[in-house]
Order: C-alpha cells, then structure tokens, then sequence
C-alpha cells in the first residue's frame, strides 16, 4: 500500500515546490538527504518510486521552492512571554503577528495559503520578491518578534499532510485555508531584507596580526588577495582556492605566517561578495573553509623545481 504521504509529496510539487524526504513521524531530513537544498525535487518519478518505501514526511526546501514561510508558533508549556509581549496582551506568534500589522498600519495578511502545525501555531505561505534574497529569522533577535520565524533561503518547513510525533507535541500538518501562496507584502520584504553589511576596507594587509612580513613575502600576499578581491562573480570560490594554494607553498616556505594568510584572504574575499551585490554572497564559514582547503593543499605539495635556462652540456665520455 502506498503511504499517504506521497499523495501529499506530489500535492506539494503540484505548487511547483522542490521536496526532500523527512523521517518518518518526525522533522528532520532523512539520512543521505542533509544537504537538501540540492536534493530537493520536482520530479514526480522520483517521488513516487521512493515515498513507496516509507511513510516519510515532507519537506519543502523554501529556497528553490521560491517561498517564504511566516512560522506563527504557540509557546512551550513553560514559556512565559517577554515583557514587550506580556505589555500588549499577547500570548502566541499569531497574536505579536497582528499587533506588528497595526502597529505598521498594515491588514493581517491572512489571505494566502495557510496550515496549521502540530501545536496549533500557523504557516503562512507567500511566494518571494523578485532579485530579493531573503534568509531564515528567528524569534525577536533577528526576525519579526516573540514566536515568530521565517523560512526562506536555508530553511525548510513541514509539509501539509506531515504527521509528526515528538516529546514538544504530536499531531499532523493540515491545511486551513486552501488558497494560492499570495505574494510577500512589500512591507514585509523590508521588514526582513538583512541591512548591507559595511563596506570592506580597501587595504587588504593593513593590521596584520603582529607580523614583518619581507619584501617578496608582502608582494606575493598582495598580489593574491587583490586577485582575489577583483574575481569576477562566478569565479570567486575558484580564485580564494588558487590563491590558498599558492600562498601555502609560501606558508611552507617560512616566507608567510598562516595566520596573515588567512586574514588577508578573509578580508579579500569579503570585499569581493561586496563587489558583487547581485550573487549571493560566500558566507564566513565558507570563506573559512575553502581558503583551509587551499592552504592545507598548497603546504602539502611538492614544491615545483625550476629547470637552468642554460644548463651546461654532458661531457660525452667512451
């Protein structure tokens, strides 16, 4: 017997959405499908063979699905609202949702597709701005307010049809109002657009941790990190690994410390994702990583051995 959550999997790529299986009964991605946002599929093919094994649930990557999802959560047993909160009257993410609204002098915007979750808190579906990239928020530090969390780019969420079973609640994901996903209101878009991060200075090897560098070693830096910082868009990844690579050979050499490197190169990356406003930008945990990769390789290599321009010929002897 097929589960009945691949009915539910094929309804959600019927909005045209990407999925990826969950465990079944719960919320996390199954294993072998961590990296979800890649995984994520439309293809009914797929999704038919593989939701016959098992009754997973649904995961709907909100990133390629085009979506941003206002969580609406209820609080947990013992959760007490914040004083702000507990000021107004408010007791669950619905409520601060409606009093953010008229405080911005804005209609609820409950006329969009909309589910319940398991602890009675509510997912509003609406489709992403254009040339926006927004990112997941959480709760009053980064988001909208107490209770509230957004899912877009990075995030997932539960799929209607979901039957989730855990310690914090057990109970299905269904649907309350049928209706397309209307599109983000302009006042939320810029509730949520993270501001620009400041300019990166220009001086790319000024207050190096505590090193002298050598004339060579301060030029060969240099002229990496600006290679680096002047990358076009789509070769940023490819030019900081070259860049490690070469400058790691260097590292091996005693001519640069690892840790200047590394400064140096974090600074040039982050000035060319400024550079380039329209890309999303590499974030510091993968600067961080791809430039470990180039310098781990550039240290291991066989350093490359120059041949004499006008090496003597062999003596012929008998």
């Amino acid at each position: 017997m097929i589960p009945p959550t691949a009915s539910q999997a094929l309804a959600a790529i019927g909005y045209g959405w990407r999925i990826f299986p969950l465990t079944p009964y719960g919320k996390k991605p199954l294993r072998g499908f961590t990296n979800w946002e890649r995984h994520a599929t439309d293809d009914p093919d797929r999704i038919t063979a593989f939701w016959t094994h098992a009754p997973y649930n649904v995961g709907i990557a909100c990133g390629p699905s085009k979506l941003v999802v206002i969580d609406l959560d209820t609080p947990k047993p013992d959760e007490n609202p914040p004083a702000d909160a507990a000021r107004d009257g408010a007791t669950c993410g619905q409520e601060v949702f409606r009093l953010l609204c008229e405080r911005r002098g804005q209609p609820y915007p409950g006329d969009t597709l909309t589910v319940r979750t398991r602890r009675g808190g509510l997912h509003l579906y609406y489709t992403a701005p254009e040339n926006v990239r927004l990112r997941n928020t959480a709760g009053s530090k980064s988001g909208l307010g107490w209770l509230i969390d957004t899912r877009a780019h990075g995030g997932y969420v539960v799929a209607a049809g979901s039957y989730v079973r855990q310690r914090d609640g057990t109970g299905s994901y269904e649907i309350i109002r049928d209706a397309p996903p209307a599109p983000l209101p302009a006042w939320l878009t810029e509730a949520l657009t993270p501001a620009p991060p400041p300019a990166p200075s220009g001086d790319l090897l000024g207050n190096l941790p505590g090193h002298r560098l050598s004339k060579y070693g301060e030029t060969a830096l240099r002229s990496e990190a600006d290679r680096v910082a002047g990358a076009p868009g789509g070769s940023r990844n490819y030019a900081l690994n070259l860049a490690a690579f070469n400058l790691g050979q260097l590292v091996t050499r005693r001519v640069l410390p690892e840790q200047v490197v590394t400064t140096a190169l974090t600074r040039a990356a982050e000035l060319a994702n400024h550079r380039h406003p329209e890309l999303p930008p590499n974030s510091p945990r993968e600067i961080a990583a791809v430039i470990a990769s180039g310098l781990r390789a550039g240290m291991t290599a066989q350093p490359r051995r120059r041949k004499a321009a006008c090496a003597p010929p062999r003596e012929n002897r008998p």
